[in-house]
């Protein structure tokens, strides 16, 4: 399915920033942090992005993650629907380069939560080097 109608499809009027922003997520193949996403798309102003983010959020064509260092990184959806806990999958966060990579054969475990708890996310992050950075070549 193309950008445009994806985006269409969930009522998102369509413009060049939307159509940017989800492209340049979509071919990541990885989570981006904001930061990284303004080093991508120089001519784009920071909080522009940042409102872009957040309507795509509130539409579950992205979610966000933590990557924990006290930031967000975000990532588009696996599903034609939306973001659903089901497409939710391990993450690996490489102390040396920062990177963020994406284990999708890796599915989080389930959590059974006490009676009258609702999940509507989760985060599931492994923290430690990558084999470019374990190997001492950054990445």
């Amino acid at each position: 399915m193309d950008i445009e109608h994806h985006l269409e499809q969930r009522g998102i009027k369509l413009t060049a920033m939307r159509l940017l922003v989800y492209q340049e997520l979509e071919q990541a193949h990885r989570p981006l942090s904001l930061r990284e996403l303004e080093d991508r798309m120089p001519t784009a102003e920071r909080s522009t992005i940042f409102r872009t983010l957040t309507l795509l959020l509130q539409h579950h064509l992205i979610h966000a993650i933590e990557d924990g260092s006290g930031s967000l990184r975000y990532e588009v959806c696996d599903g034609d629907d939306e973001c659903t806990l089901e497409d939710q999958h391990i993450h690996f966060y490489c102390e040396r380069c920062h990177r963020t990579y994406c284990f999708y054969d890796k599915k989080i475990p389930q959590v059974s939560l006490p009676e009258g708890f609702q999940m509507s996310s989760i985060n599931y992050m492994v923290k430690g080097l990558c084999p470019a950075c374990d190997k001492g070549v950054m990445g």
